[in-house]
């Protein structure tokens, strides 16, 4: 079973909808690089059971993802947010370049404050 950290991005999204079994046995494996025997001996349940388990919890995310798509739209507004501070420090170098004036050169240090405290 190969580790897809999208699903430790979207167990931070939707952990909450999992059993609490299913969202600590999710969160050991792939938030803390636990083993299937290590989890199976944390859990005290069979490997098998702990493979089910993430199965089913995969599913649950994945499914829930398919259908309200918050990660989606995440993942998109922070690539917004990047390239709204990009284009800003653009404006700001190229100011000095082509004479903005200092209200635009302001307006752009706004900007590239807002988006960055908006994209941590």
């Amino acid at each position: 079973m190969a580790k897809n950290l999208e699903i430790s991005l979207l167990l931070d999204f939707y952990g909450e909808m999992l059993t609490e079994k299913q969202r600590d046995v999710v969160e050991l494996y792939y938030n803390e690089d636990l083993s299937l025997a290590e989890i199976a001996a944390h859990s005290q349940i069979t490997r098998q059971g702990v493979r089910d388990s993430i199965k089913r919890a995969e599913g649950v995310l994945l499914d829930l993802e398919a259908r309200l798509g918050l990660a989606k739209r995440f993942r998109k507004i922070q690539d917004g947010l990047d390239q709204i501070i990009s284009d800003a420090r653009f404006i700001q170098e190229s100011g000095g370049r082509v004479g903005i004036s200092r209200e635009v050169s302001q307006r752009a240090e706004n900007i590239i404050r807002i988006a960055g405290s908006l994209n941590e």
